[in-house]
């Protein structure tokens, strides 16, 4: 693994996503996979990426 945040690539990001998910960390999961999304070139698989990875707050749901 690499010190330099700038030498990280989208599926070093997809990666760290997919650990974040496993180890049942959603929030931490749909940041990384994001910043994937924005280092990935082509609109339909960065589209994939953020479908993968949804933003927890907006699916949460509320219980009494």
């Amino acid at each position: 693994m690499t010190r330099d945040p700038a030498a990280l690539t989208a599926a070093d990001y997809l990666d760290g996503a997919r650990e974040m998910a496993a180890a049942d960390r959603p929030y931490l999961a749909y940041l990384l996979a994001e910043e994937a999304a924005k280092r990935t070139p082509d609109p339909a698989t960065a589209a994939g990426i953020r479908a993968a990875f949804p933003d927890p707050t907006t699916i949460r749901e509320e219980s009494d």
